[in-house]
C-alpha cells in the first residue's frame, strides 16, 4: 500500500486540507455536533480506507444526505439517530453480501458525467460566499433552496453586497497561488511537484491572519476554521457520543437507517464509477467490497457519535488531481484529521475560509471544465440531453434529484431508440415493383418494438408478399407474437401472403403464430466441462 508513499503523502495533505472544513460544514448543514463531522472524515480515512478496494476513492460524511440526516436528528434526537447509523451499516454489509453492487453500473456514462459537472459547478457556486467573507452558511449545504429560505444564487448576491475585505484579498492571493503552481510552477522541478499549491496557500493564509490581526485588512474570527461552537479545542478527542438503541427496532428508527443504507449506498457506487473514471490508471473498483468497506465504515462512525459515511467525489477528485496512487492518501488523511484535532487544533482554527475556498475553486472548475461541455455536444443529443439535464437538476435541486431526472431522461431516450431502430425489425429487398417485401426480426424482440413493427406491417399494401424471417429470434415477447397473430386474419383480408421462416422449415401463411411459437423447440442446455 506504500509503495507509491511519494506520491499518496502530498495528496493525502491535500484532501485532508479539502476535508476538514467539508466535515466540519455537513456536521453543521445536517444539525449535528461539529465533532461528529471530523469522526466520520476520520473514520472513513482509516476503516473505509483500509477494507475498501478502491486505490483513489476517499470516504466521509456527504452532503448528499444532510438533509435526510437533519430530519432525522430532529424528530429522533442525536443518540437515537446514531443508532440508525449503525443499523443503516448492517443493511449495507448485507447489500454486499447480496452482491447488490451492480446497481451503479445501470446508469449511464451521460448521467455520471453530468453528476461530476454538476458537482464541480455546485462546489465552485457554494464557495463564492466564503471566498468573499460570508460565512453564515455551512460548506455542507449543497442544495439550491436553503433551510434558512435563501438558494444558492441569492447567497452569492448578498456576499457580493457586501464583502469583507480581508477574507476576499487572501482569497485572491490563494487563488493566484493555486493557478500559478498548477499551471507554471509545478513544471519547474521537483519541488514544487513534492510539496503542493494547497500547502501553501494554506500557510499564505495562517500567516496573513497573524499579520493583519487588528487592522482594517485582518480577518474576524467567523472567517476562519472553527472546529467547535465555542472554539474551545480541549478534550476534543473525548467528546465521542454512543448510540441509543432503546427504540432501534421503532418504524422510525428502521425507516431512517433504510435509507441512510440506501441513499449511501447509491451515492457510494455512483461515486465509484465516477472515480473510476477519473482515476488515470483506470482501475475498476470492486463494488461490492465497497459496500462492504462502507456499511463496516458507518457501523464503526455510528457507534462512536460520528455521521453517515460514503465514497465523496469531492475528496476522490482532490485525491486523483493531486498525484494519489494508491488506498495510502485516503488512510493518511485520516490519520491527520486526527494528529490535527489533537495536536495543533489551535492552528487549524486559523485558517481563512476563503483560503479553502480557493482551494475548492479549483477542484470545480476540474471537474466542470469547459472542455466536457463541448465533448457532450459533440456526442449527440442523444448523449448530451441526458448530461444536461442532470447537470442543471444538480444545481438547481439536489445531487438524488438531479440523477433522478438525468437517468429519467436516459431511460426515456432508450425507449425511443428501441422503438425506431432498425436491429429490432429489419426491412430487406423492398421492391414496390413486385410486391414481395422480406423482414427480419432480430435476437431480442421486446415489447417495446411493438409500436415500430405494428406500424411496418400495417404499411404493408394489399396483394403483396411478406417474407418475415425469425431464424435469428431466440427471444418473442408474447405482446409482438399476439400482433402477428392479429396481422395473420387481416392479411387475408388484404391479400398479402406470408411466408414465415424458421429454424424448423417454412410455413406458408400460418393460421395461428401463437401455437406455431409455443411448439418452437427449446434452446438446448449447454453441458458444463
Amino acid at each position: 500500500m506504500f509503495k507509491y508513499l511519494k506520491n499518496d503523502l502530498p495528496a493525502s495533505v491535500v484532501v485532508f486540507f479539502v476535508a476538514l472544513p467539508l466535515c466540519l460544514g455537513i456536521a453543521l448543514a445536517s444539525g449535528a455536533p461539529l465533532f461528529s463531522g471530523l469522526i466520520a472524515g476520520i473514520v472513513g480515512g482509516i476503516i473505509v480506507g483500509l477494507l475498501s478496494g478502491s486505490s483513489v476513492g476517499v470516504s466521509g460524511p456527504a452532503a448528499g444526505l444532510a438533509a435526510i440526516v437533519l430530519v432525522a436528528i430532529d424528530q429522533l434526537g442525536f443518540k437515537i439517530f446514531l443508532s440508525a447509523v449503525v443499523i443503516g451499516g448492517i443493511i449495507q454489509v448485507l447489500f454486499g453480501v447480496a452482491r447488490l453492487g451492480i446497481i451503479g453500473y445501470y446508469f449511464p456514462s451521460s448521467v455520471i458525467r453530468g453528476m461530476l459537472t454538476g458537482i464541480g459547478i455546485i462546489i465552485i457556486l457554494k464557495q463564492i460566499p466564503h471566498f468573499l467573507g460570508d460565512d453564515d452558511d455551512p460548506e455542507g449545504d449543497f442544495a439550491f433552496f436553503q433551510v434558512d429560505g435563501e438558494n444558492t444564487f441569492s447567497e452569492i448576491l448578498n456576499a457580493i453586497g457586501d464583502p469583507s475585505i480581508g477574507p476576499t484579498i487572501i482569497g485572491l492571493i490563494s487563488l493566484a497561488i493555486l493557478i500559478l503552481w498548477s499551471s507554471v510552477l509545478s513544471k519547474k522541478g521537483r519541488f514544487f511537484e513534492l510539496v503542493q499549491g494547497p500547502l501553501v496557500a494554506v500557510v499564505v493564509g495562517i500567516v496573513y491572519y497573524i499579520v493583519t490581526k487588528g487592522t482594517e485588512f485582518g480577518i474576524s474570527t467567523e472567517h476562519l476554521v472553527s472546529l467547535s461552537e465555542d472554539r474551545d479545542t480541549t478534550g476534543l478527542l473525548t467528546q465521542f457520543v454512543t448510540p441509543d438503541f432503546s427504540q432501534a427496532f421503532t418504524p422510525p428508527v428502521l425507516i431512517t437507517a433504510f435509507t441512510i443504507a440506501l441513499v449511501a449506498s447509491l451515492e457510494t457506487l455512483l461515486c465509484v464509477e465516477a472515480t473510476d473514471k477519473l482515476d488515470p490508471e483506470k482501475r475498476v473498483t470492486p463494488t461490492n467490497r465497497e459496500l462492504l468497506a462502507q456499511g463496516t465504515g458507518n457501523i464503526v462512525s455510528g457507534f462512536i457519535g460520528g455521521l453517515p459515511i460514503t465514497q465523496v467525489i469531492v475528496r476522490s477528485s482532490a485525491n486523483i488531481q493531486s498525484g494519489g496512487k494508491t488506498k495510502a492518501a485516503a488512510v493518511l488523511h485520516g490519520f491527520l484529521l486526527i494528529l490535527s484535532v489533537a495536536a495543533i487544533p489551535f492552528l487549524l482554527q486559523k485558517i481563512p475560509l476563503s483560503v479553502l475556498a480557493a482551494v475548492l475553486f479549483i477542484v470545480g472548475y476540474k471537474l466542470a471544465k469547459p472542455s466536457t461541455f463541448k465533448a457532450m455536444w459533440d456526442a449527440g443529443w442523444q448523449q448530451f440531453l441526458p448530461f444536461i439535464v442532470t447537470v442543471v437538476g444538480i444545481v438547481f435541486t439536489d445531487l438524488l434529484i438531479g440523477l433522478a431526472l438525468g437517468l429519467g431522461v436516459g431511460i426515456v431516450i432508450v425507449l425511443f431508440r428501441s422503438y425506431k431502430n432498425s436491429h429490432f425489425l429489419h426491412k430487406e429487398n423492398e421492391d414496390p415493383t413486385d410486391g414481395k417485401m422480406k423482414m427480419t426480426l432480430a435476437e431480442e424482440v421486446t415489447f417495446f418494438n411493438k409500436g415500430a413493427i405494428l406500424k411496418e406491417l400495417d404499411a404493408l399494401p394489399e396483394n403483396s408478399y411478406l417474407e418475415l424471417d425469425v431464424r435469428k429470434t431466440r427471444y418473442l415477447d408474447n405482446d409482438i407474437i399476439e400482433i402477428l397473430d392479429d396481422f395473420a386474419f387481416k392479411a387475408k383480408q388484404r391479400n398479402i401472403d406470408i411466408k414465415l421462416i424458421s429454424e424448423r422449415g417454412v410455413i406458408e401463411n400460418p393460421e395461428s403464430y401463437i401455437e406455431f411459437f409455443k411448439l418452437r423447440p427449446k434452446k438446448s442446455k449447454k453441458i458444463k466441462n
